[in-house]
């Protein structure tokens, strides 16, 4: 299990030659809606600058945080890539990782 200050940003790239549609688009939205409800969801948007967007949530470690990825239809319908990176958060409650 990772640590309470652990999150895993799910980076989904366009790059992909299918055309995105509303239908699919639907699909991910529900997909992120599921993500919230269940409390796994941080934040998640489209970039404006660059294609593809980003997906933050909690999990319990590195391969639930992929099977989320995978289970995105963005994913699993080859609209999109996907990469993880984890991320141990700076803040307040953990002394901004131990450094004073």
């Amino acid at each position: 299990m990772e640590s309470n200050f652990t999150r895993y940003v799910i980076l989904l790239n366009d790059n992909t030659c299918k055309t995105t549609t509303k239908e699919i688009v639907r699909s991910h939205v529900q997909h992120l809606k599921d993500l919230d409800k269940n409390g796994k969801l941080v934040m998640c948007g489209p970039f404006t600058n660059y294609k593809g967007g980003m997906v933050i949530i909690k999990a319990v470690n590195i391969d639930e945080a992929k099977q989320v990825a995978q289970d995105d239809p963005f994913v699993k319908e080859g609209f999109r890539t996907y990469e993880i990176r984890v991320l141990e958060l700076s803040c307040k409650e953990n002394n901004h990782m131990g450094i004073s």
